[in-house]
């Protein structure tokens, strides 16, 4: 039914200072946005009106990175995002088992552990793990998604054993002074066990259908991404699509280093189309690791732990400058997971030479994005902006980890992550993520990290690189939505634009800046229609 929003302030995020009174929405479309008069005047006699009560209009969030297939499988597995000691993934993990009546045929996932915040400050090896069972095949994962641990039944299921070497970009941690494995995996080294998972796991495809999407629906994000998608995730994500499971649009962007062009190549009617609510959008590649968990690849060393250590690069230069060369040649917009300023090197200095080689007429136009860009040099900033490229920036690490960068990187790097407000000031267009599933898509809890800047500890994290709100609502709406080439069609109130609206209980512009944070959700919609009512 065609509906009338009236009665509280509307954010149009088309120009800060508009004061609309009312917004018709007709046909999943936005059809007037106006003074009350003038949209009666446009609409139907038999109209919704929706008396907003003081409530706040605005665009839809649009998450800019994430993992919505990955966020799925998540939510079917041990939840040890609250645990904070071995003894507590050992509690979690045994009452899992138990509650799922899990046997040695099964293999057993947990998720969400931070080492950071363990009290025994490490990672839960083979011998913890294996206080929870030594028959049952265990997987844990670091929040960070880069980092796990697994137990003795896993590393033999897995294949894993002292003749096995690191695999390039990755480790394998060690038995000290030996070559045994201690259960403990990074980056690459993660890979192996992972796929080894997926072939074995009982998976419940409604459940994760279900599950991959509820939390981003009730946050208000009604366009998410799919980033690094597999073969096995986008026949999840085709399926759901099919099925009419999906009700909120996801952009997949498939991995050029996993078959990510045959992906594309053989999925030509998803190219950059949305096919219901799927699209695939281009490629992506993953050049370092987590920050947190001392993997990304940085050019000056890393505080404390082994001497002059800067992480490590996923790929050689050339195999990365000839992804690339691949991208721009196919047309496609690349996303390039740079952590490290050291990556974030290696993803410009490609990129550069690709766009020099390439003879595509449209290549300075595919908005190239580097995610996360967590440890940015403003002189990397700097070229950025000379192709326009994209910053995706993940800025709840303020929060999350502030305190952690700034003991792993000195006060002076500490102080630069996530460096919003020198990308704006350099004409970027700046938007952000959670990469859920490592955090939640609390797109209220970023836009309150980029004006405040303050850890968990309470500590405020580089006060030069605060925004004002406005800007911060636009780097979850309008510049998301630039990053998709959705710009015209989401991301602000206007009129011919999707119907992709959220209602909050308050005014973000008049909230106090410590409050952003608490603001609540109160109604999702989608194309016109409401998909989701907070009770």
């Amino acid at each position: 039914m065609d509906t009338i929003y009236y009665g509280g302030p509307i954010l149009t995020m088309e120009n800060q200072n508009d004061v609309p009174e009312a917004v018709l929405v007709k046909r999943g479309m936005i059809k007037k946005v106006g003074t009350l008069r003038e949209v009666l005047d446009a609409a139907d006699k038999n109209v919704k009106k929706k008396n907003l009560n003081g409530r706040c209009l605005m665009p839809a969030f649009i998450d800019a990175h994430g993992h919505i297939s990955m966020n799925g499988q998540m939510a079917l597995c041990a939840d040890l995002s609250e645990c904070t000691s071995f003894a507590d993934i050992i509690t979690v993990m045994k009452q899992y088992i138990v509650d799922k009546k899990m046997t040695a045929k099964d293999i057993v996932v947990g998720f969400g552990y931070d080492h950071n915040f363990l009290k025994e400050q490490s990672h839960p090896g083979k011998e913890i793990l294996d206080q929870v069972s030594k028959d049952i095949p265990i997987m844990i994962m670091h929040v960070s998604g880069h980092l796990g641990c697994v137990n003795s039944a896993m590393l033999a299921l897995a294949g894993i054993d002292s003749s096995t070497e690191d695999p390039q970009g990755g480790k394998i941690g060690r038995v000290d002074g030996s070559q045994e494995p201690d259960g403990y995996l990074e980056e690459a080294g993660m890979l192996s066990v992972q796929s080894t998972v997926m072939k074995k796991m009982k998976v419940n495809i409604r459940e994760i259908m279900k599950g991959m999407q509820k939390v981003y629906i009730e946050n208000g994000v009604t366009t998410v991404q799919d980033g690094a998608t597999n073969k096995m995730a986008l026949k999840l994500l085709k399926l759901s699509n099919t099925l009419g499971a999906l009700k909120i649009d996801v952009v997949a962007y498939p991995l050029m280093n996993d078959g990510g062009r045959e992906v594309i190549k053989d999925n030509p009617k998803m190219d950059r189309t949305y096919k219901k609510h799927l699209k695939l959008g281009g490629y992506k590649v993953v050049l370092d690791g987590s920050p947190q968990g001392r993997s990304a690849w940085m050019s000056q060393p890393y505080l404390g732990g082994e001497e002059d250590y800067c992480g490590y690069p996923w790929m050689p230069d050339e195999e990365v400058y000839q992804y690339a060369l691949q991208a721009v040649d196919d047309n496609q917009q690349l996303l390039a997971h740079c952590n490290g300023d050291a990556a974030g090197d290696q993803f410009l200095n490609a990129y550069e030479s690709a766009l020099a080689k390439s003879s595509n007429p449209n290549k300075d136009n595919l908005r190239p994005v580097m995610i996360h860009c967590q440890t940015a040099r403003n002189d990397q900033l700097d070229r950025m902006a000379e192709m326009n490229m994209v910053a995706s920036i993940f800025v709840g690490h303020v929060y999350y980890w502030g305190d952690i960068h700034v003991k792993n990187f000195g006060e002076e790097r500490g102080n630069h992550i996530s460096p919003v407000k020198d990308a704006m000031d350099r004409g970027l267009s700046v938007n952000f993520h959670q990469d859920t599933p490592v955090t939640k898509p609390y797109m209220m809890h970023s836009v309150w990290c980029a004006v405040n800047r303050i850890s968990r500890n309470g500590t405020v994290i580089g006060a030069d690189q605060k925004i004002s709100v406005y800007d911060a609502l636009k780097a979850v709406t309008i510049n998301a939505a630039y990053e998709y080439f959705e710009e015209d069609s989401k991301g602000s109130i206007k009129e011919d634009k999707r119907a992709d609206l959220v209602i909050l209980d308050r005014n973000p512009l008049e909230t106090e800046a410590m409050e952003l944070k608490d603001i609540k959700v109160l109604e999702t919609i989608k194309d016109g229609k409401t998909i989701y009512v907070r009770k």
